[in-house]
């Protein structure tokens, strides 16, 4: 569960403010607010003119009726932090409507379970699969995706994030296959129809071996309007109705079972408006029956007015059975019958056969690979690709807002709560991490853009109308009650002074630099410009909420907020904003931090903000952003803020010392009883320096291609990079040097190294194209330069597909000593960037 802690703590309204500020217990820029004068002073400063006209009378009738007599009924204001950002919609573009949404209406936007579907709208009809899985001789249901049920391997091999996938899922002897299809005819409801394949096969190669597979197949109204259940088949040989019911969004509909093969049938039916407990429903019903009649079988009963719906399939291995959804009926028509043949059968089969095709063509043509990368390296490339856009999903609710001890908003309540809002996003885990995560967003759309802009647009518009009248986003989006039954309560609160780095500005700089160099259509172009024009407004205050609230005592400076500076427990107090947790920084956190990787990221944002001006024609706001681009780039004071010039390394500034432990202290607990606890000792006086730890944030700058390509620094980067006994190892650079005296230490008695030492793709990526940059402008480390990145692309290749084809999966990180997978699995995520490495695909900026 380390990943939980470290995204979180450890750790529709589109309203705008009421006239007048509304009061806020967070105000970055005092400078920008409006000002308030005090009652005596605008009293003083009317008096006479009041006076003479014995408005002054009426006046003061009116504030003691107001203001001392308590009205019948109070009105709430908005506190500030709860408020949306006063600016269009991204999400209004026209672009983003019409032909466009319909297109994407639904999908596989459940990520957080191994075979889900759902419509992008608040109130969905879902549907998903269920089934039994047998470990030890024993049942278990598999539905949600957890780690524990320990399936060999499961994730999409093929998937084009819009109407077409193919999943693989081997759980122990079973091996599924669940393919999904889209289809859109003149005559269907809105969004269209769409079935589902679901194919059961023994891994077990034995034809003598008779294995019983029991698949549940469910129908949700999360409205919780009432299903209908199906008590006939229809007169299309081999067809089963299952459930029918009426949407306003997509009229009559019914849901169609086609099988050839010989299968048990048996279903139930719950009223909940809770459906993210529906194992325990499924669960407990088959429970009930196993002890009434001795099988594992559904209960045949509904409960009244049931807005869920489960059927179980059994059947003997191999089985297959189509499944098809079909919307805004009128009837058994001729024309109906035929949409219903058209996604089951022979023709389903043909279409998936079609897609599957279209898939590896433009796949093919997106990433063009040279034939150095082997066929084995690209079936993991689309896999890993497949799983990404597979792993996008749609999310609806209200993220919980952190109310700090002394504000009085709400008596009792440590938390208010986000707008309503709805969340189009990729996620890095289906396992661990099913949710949005900001800082990993922007690397997600690195690779996605690439495949559809169309979508990456719509996830990164999603993302922007998040943002709140302070321009903050909340880091991790835990919207609604599925997403929420992933997280433990403590760790759902959003903390509105921490940010995350803006990586989304990493996608924004490949769009105007692809523009510059023609790589899209006119029609793209189009949208992109659109785009932008409106985010324009929602990315100058998202800049201007970090430039205020994580600026350091020094022009120029930044430092992450929310790092504990009273801990006792931690060997070095975590900077969770920063996106790299336990990285080393100042043992002692202060105000008088510089945080060099924040400084870069400010830069990369300033950078970007002024090439859209510039793109836009927006000379003097523009020329603002251009001036602060040049300070953050300024390579002699960078240096004088961050270069150590003994190592040649850029690092932190802040009070540390390196005389900090952790050691066992017997202390007496709450009951008077003596107990063990693992605290901080520090040996050592902390005194204002440079922090002396190498590692991903000492490459800050050299990522950031701030280092004149004839620099002596750019030569002592290159020696970093490439010392064994520093960052280098034959899987991939490692987080943290193996000379820094917190190298691969526990943080605390709990937490186990994370950024400290271990391989992460994102940043091996991010060295990458700047190594790849620097082998082809003029200099002389150019040479060099190349000769490392190729050694490091290769390594990371090696690796990442060697470890996908032992275990199935994609890792979160990987040991920086064997090679081997770490933390959570299938965690395609940022992990998926090892596609555009293969491609070598890097910003051209």
């Amino acid at each position: 569960m380390t990943r939980i802690s470290r995204r979180n703590t450890r750790d529709k309204s589109t309203s705008s403010p009421n006239d007048g500020e509304p009061p806020s217990y967070h105000n970055p820029n005092p400078r920008t607010r409006r000002g308030r004068l005090g009652f005596s002073r605008i009293l003083n400063s009317t008096f006479t003119i009041l006076f003479s006209s014995g408005i002054l009378l009426i006046l003061i009738g009116f504030y003691m009726k107001n203001y001392f007599v308590k009205p019948a009924k109070e009105e709430t204001v908005k506190p500030r932090v709860v408020t949306p950002l006063p600016a269009p919609k991204l999400m209004d573009l026209p672009m983003f409507g019409g032909e466009h949404k319909e297109s994407l209406y639904w999908g596989t936007y459940r990520p957080h379970v191994y075979f889900g579907i759902r419509a992008r709208t608040p109130q969905s009809l879902l549907a998903g699969l269920m089934w039994l899985g047998i470990k030890d001789g024993r049942y278990f249901l598999r539905h949600v995706c957890q780690d524990s049920d320990e399936l060999t391997t499961y994730g999409w091999t093929h998937h084009d994030g819009r109407d077409y996938g193919r999943q693989v899922l081997v759980d122990q002897k079973l091996a599924l296959t669940t393919s999904f299809l889209k289809s859109k005819e003149k005559d269907s409801g809105y969004g269209g129809d769409w079935a589902v394949r679901i194919e059961a096969q023994s891994e077990v190669h034995n034809e003598e071996m008779e294995e019983i597979v029991h698949l549940f197949f469910y129908v949700v109204d999360e409205g919780g309007t009432a299903l209908g259940l199906g008590q006939r088949t229809s007169d299309v040989p081999g067809d089963y109705l299952l459930a029918f019911g009426s949407r306003s969004d997509v009229g009559n509909w019914q849901l169609h079972l086609e099988s050839k093969d010989n299968f048990e049938f048996h279903y139930a039916g719950f009223k909940t408006h809770h459906i993210h407990n529906l194992s325990e429903l499924v669960q407990t019903n088959l429970a009930s029956q196993a002890r009434t009649t001795g099988r594992l079988q559904l209960s045949d009963t509904s409960d009244h007015a049931s807005n869920i719906l489960v059927f179980q399939i059994s059947a003997m291995i191999p089985f297959k059975a189509d499944i098809a959804f079909a919307s805004k009926l009128s009837g058994f028509s001729s024309r109906f019958k035929e949409r219903i043949r058209s996604l089951t059968g022979d023709s389903l089969t043909g279409h998936l056969k079609q897609k599957q095709k279209q898939f590896d063509d433009k796949f093919r043509r997106c990433f063009d690979m040279s034939d150095e990368i082997n066929s084995e390296a690209v079936t993991v490339a689309k896999a890993t690709l497949g799983n990404l856009l597979g792993g996008v999903g749609y999310f609806y609710g209200q993220s919980k807002i952190s109310l700090p001890p002394s504000s009085n908003h709400i008596p009792g309540k440590n938390y208010i709560s986000y707008w309503p809002a709805e969340l189009y996003t990729a996620v890095p885990s289906r396992p661990f991490f099913p949710r949005g995560f900001l800082w990993d967003e922007g690397f997600h759309q690195l690779l996605i853009w690439r495949w559809d802009i169309n979508i990456s647009l719509d996830i990164i518009g999603h993302w922007l109308d998040l943002m709140n009248a302070d321009g903050w986003i909340p880091r991790e989006q835990i919207l609604g009650s599925e997403a929420a039954s992933k997280v433990p309560s403590e760790f759902v609160l959003q903390h509105p002074t921490n940010g995350n780095p803006p990586t989304l500005f990493l996608v924004i700089r490949d769009l105007i630099c692809g523009i510059k160099k023609h790589k899209f259509t006119a029609s793209q172009v189009n949208d992109i410009s659109i785009f932008l024009r409106r985010a324009f407004v929602r990315l100058d205050a998202w800049f201007k909420w970090f430039n205020t609230t994580q600026s350091g005592k020094d022009v120029g400076t930044y430092f992450w907020h929310g790092r504990d500076n009273v801990t006792t427990r931690e060997l070095n107090p975590k900077s969770l904003s920063s996106g790299l947790d336990d990285y080393p920084r100042a043992s002692h956190p202060s105000e008088d931090e510089r945080h060099v990787d924040l400084r870069c990221w400010m830069h990369l944002a300033a950078d970007c903000m002024s090439s859209i001006s510039e793109f836009l024609e927006d000379s003097e706001i523009g020329k603002e952003y251009s001036l602060t681009a040049k300070l953050l780039s300024d390579f002699g004071l960078l240096n004088q803020m961050h270069l150590d010039h003994s190592s040649g390394a850029y690092s932190d500034y802040g009070n540390h010392t390196e005389k900090v432990r952790l050691s066992w202290r017997v202390v007496e607990s709450a009951g008077g009883y003596p107990s063990r606890e693992f605290v901080r000792e520090v040996l050592e006086k902390p005194m204002l320096r440079l922090v002396p730890h190498i590692g991903y944030v000492s490459l800050f700058p050299f990522m950031g291609r701030l280092i004149p390509a004839e620099s002596w620094i750019l030569e002592k980067q290159l020696d970093l990079i490439s010392n064994t006994s520093i960052l280098w190892s034959k899987f991939g650079l490692r987080s943290l040097s193996k000379t820094s005296s917190i190298y691969m230490q526990r943080n605390t008695e709990h937490d186990p190294p994370y950024w400290r030492g271990p391989i992460w793709m994102n940043m091996n990526y991010m060295i990458l194209s700047a190594l790849n940059h620097y082998s082809q402008v003029d200099g002389p480390y150019r040479d060099r330069a190349k000769i490392i990145y190729t050694d490091l692309r290769n390594n990371l290749i090696r690796n990442v597909v060697k470890n996908y084809n032992e275990t199935g999966y994609l890792w979160e990180q990987y040991d920086q000593k064997k090679g081997k997978g770490k933390g959570a699995r299938l965690f395609t995520g940022w992990t998926s960037l090892i596609v555009l490495i293969m491609a070598e695909a890097y910003s051209e900026c």
